[in-house]
């Protein structure tokens, strides 16, 4: 069952390939809430990623150097982890090898996905999750 809205949980560091993560979902008809796209000038963006949050019912985290050293992505991954919504819906996704569980040791838990190996393959991984295929001329 596709998910009604992903939240998409990553480092501001990694702004490049979250942005063609998110369109890649959003090309295949995946709703996404991330915070470069959903937050709006003379917002609160703090209450914002609350509000996300709370609505949206699956959760994708991209791991890199940089997430997971970043102290909100820790604070929305202990949200999901806390909230029955994100129950069995929880991704997480490898940008690169990196020390994930220092982010938090229940990752090791979860299927991952990698996107460091092959990016289009990830993809197809994560919409695998939904039972989406990939059609290659919506890959970003």
């Amino acid at each position: 069952m596709p998910p009604k809205e992903v939240f998409l949980s990553h480092s501001s560091h990694d702004a490049e390939v979250t942005s063609r993560v998110a369109e890649t979902l959003r090309n295949h008809g995946i709703p996404v809430w991330y915070s470069a796209t959903n937050i709006r000038g003379a917002q609160q963006w703090h209450d914002e990623i609350g509000r996300a949050l709370k609505r949206c019912d699956f959760f994708i985290v991209l791991l890199s150097n940089h997430s997971i050293a970043s102290e909100w992505v820790k604070r929305e991954l202990s949200y999901a982890l806390n909230h029955a919504q994100y129950a069995e819906k929880i991704l997480p996704v490898k940008l690169e090898t990196c020390d994930y569980e220092s982010l938090s040791w229940t990752l090791d838990s979860f299927q991952m996905v990698d996107l460091a190996r092959d990016y289009a393959n990830g993809c197809r991984d994560i919409l695998n999750t939904w039972g989406f295929g990939l059609d290659v001329e919506k890959l970003r």
